[in-house]
């Protein structure tokens, strides 16, 4: 009995991978679509510094904050015993929570549109007046500051609309419901691309329609949930704002929150420095960094944000019951998946990734230079990809035991580690610099976050740190093995393809790397008996 009531990670994280993936797709080609109309232009630049403020405040209001305190918290209602008065409770909690989460980012929704020039003023920065083109930069600059501020006040609204979304997901994932989230993220890519072309030849410009769809999409994401919330039997109402702010389920997620808002802060803080270096060292360069991390996130979206969602809810379950056993088993095993995925993910996409970038996004304003622009960047952020990758599978187990301070912590380093990489690296190589500061931010907030695992009640952080470690060398051995041949075949598909459509001549040899990397690396894993490989067998087998 409680065998089948223990849910499987992997079992749950393929399933949910599975239905991510459709949306990651989506959402190449929803970048695919904003590098055909906007390439690495200048209303490239003001879209992407334009969607990052309420981007980055989504993060803090919404996934990583709301649905971290939120879940746990959600966990422990549903705990209790099934009576009438316990259910009133919860009830109350949800409506609590509602209201508050809604009063607080409408009224940051009219702030952002309020100070949009300042917040332009802070990533557009006034030309040098020193150079000896100053005429012509300053006119750039009253045109590009122009195109933030309108962007950006035009998108604040999807903050309230996502942080709504987000906060039915912890409802739908507390209630071991993943599906409907998982595919809302499918509508809004399709109606940022729809709006796109729909709407392009009657706006200012391409990149403010591609706004308005971001918009659509986030209402839509809210929306689609609404009718599975119901079939849980939760209801989504309003309470007055003094019960918002009393309310003591809400209060314990906002104690929960608070830190985590201070750490996500710091993490997302390094986008901000991040885009103002990117918008003062050339032109291209800030969008083509974003290009970039989108094709990473591809793979993070798939697997580490699937499995971080599938696992909170079950961290949560066994710390309540104080299962200190089964949550190391737990922990080590998602870092091991994460691992088995991340490093063999990163060296074939160096290796094969400017067929890649030319495959997804080059088309009409996406030229040669934006693909040679992004590739750079591109090699540097996939050095990050693990780190990256385990930081949302570590950070769960903090929340789950109610210890968020410790990656806040962990976050505050990083960011502080960006700053300096970040400003040191981008003098000497421009674009490339900011993507590796990221990179080996990450780097600083995973160290910190094994160590702070001490911290972690009956954490064997020792086994799981070894075990880590001799895990990705393994990794790593396998992954060069695999991606030799592949380095050395590659100059002969691409002259041999070369000069056809887009799919043949960056889409096959591409393809035929990966075969040969996937078929060498499965013969790997088969040979040494890896007992992640085995286990993901046998859940197949199973189906």
């Amino acid at each position: 009995m409680e065998k089948t009531k223990k849910k499987s990670i992997l079992k749950s994280g393929i399933m949910l991978s599975l239905m991510t993936l459709a949306s990651r797709i989506m959402g190449l080609v929803r970048e695919r679509t904003r590098a055909r109309f906007l390439g690495t232009s200048m209303i490239a630049d003001a879209f992407s510094t334009s969607f990052m403020i309420p981007n980055l405040l989504r993060r803090l209001f919404a996934e990583n904050s709301v649905s971290a305190a939120f879940i746990p918290t959600f966990k422990e209602y549903l705990k209790s015993d099934e009576t009438a008065e316990n259910r009133k409770k919860t009830q109350e909690f949800i409506s609590a929570t509602f209201t508050f989460l809604t009063f607080v980012t409408a009224l940051v929704v009219v702030l952002g549109v309020l100070i949009s020039p300042l917040i332009t003023k802070i990533f557009c920065p006034i030309p040098d007046v020193d150079a000896a083109n100053y005429a012509e930069l300053y006119k750039l600059y009253l045109l590009k500051s122009a195109e933030i501020t309108d962007l950006t006040r035009l998108m604040f609204p999807y903050l309230l609309f996502i942080s709504i979304a987000a906060l039915f997901q912890g409802i739908l994932n507390g209630s071991g419901i993943y599906a409907p989230s998982g595919f809302t993220p499918v509508l809004f890519n399709a109606f940022v691309i729809a709006g796109t072309y729909i709407l392009s030849p009657y706006t200012k410009d391409p990149a403010f329609a591609m706004a308005i769809g971001v918009v659509a999409g986030g209402i839509i994401q809210a929306l689609f949930q609404w009718p599975f919330i119901k079939q849980t039997g939760w209801r989504i109402t309003f309470t007055t704002i003094k019960k918002a702010f009393t309310n003591p389920g809400t209060r314990k997620v906002l104690k929960l929150v608070a830190p985590t808002i201070i750490g996500m802060a710091a993490y997302q803080l390094n986008d901000i420095v991040s885009t103002r270096l990117a918008n003062i060292t050339g032109e291209g360069i800030a969008s083509s960094l974003q290009y970039s991390l989108r094709m990473q996130e591809l793979v993070l979206g798939i697997f580490a944000v699937s499995i971080g969602t599938v696992i909170l809810p079950d961290f949560s379950s066994f710390a309540v019951e104080k299962k200190w056993e089964d949550f190391n088993k737990l922990f080590l095993q998602a870092v091991k998946i994460m691992t088995l995925i991340a490093i063999p993910v990163t060296f074939y996409s160096i290796v094969n990734g400017k067929e890649l970038i030319s495959l997804l996004y080059k088309k009409d304003s996406f030229d040669d230079n934006s693909v040679m622009l992004t590739f750079g960047e591109f090699k540097y952020h996939m050095a990050g990809l693990l780190f990256i990758a385990l930081n949302r599978i570590i950070a769960p187990a903090f929340y789950a035991q109610k210890k968020p301070k410790l990656p806040t912590l962990a976050g505050i380093y990083s960011f502080i580690a960006n700053i300096i990489f970040a400003i040191v690296l981008a003098r000497f190589m421009q674009g490339n610099g900011i993507a590796l500061a990221l990179s080996l931010s990450s780097l600083i907030n995973t160290l910190f976050l094994f160590i702070f695992t001490k911290k972690l009640e009956s954490m064997e952080t020792k086994k799981i740190v070894w075990g880590t470690i001799f895990y990705s060398l393994k990794m790593i051995i396998f992954s060069v093995i695999a991606a030799l041949p592949c380095y050395f075949l590659r100059p002969y598909l691409v002259e041999y393809f070369a000069g056809r459509n887009a799919f043949v001549s960056y889409g096959v040899p591409a393809f035929i790397s990966l075969v040969i990397f996937a078929a060498i690396g499965v013969l790997e894993l088969l040979i040494t008996r890896d007992e992640i490989a085995r286990a993901v067998i046998r859940k197949i087998r199973r189906k």
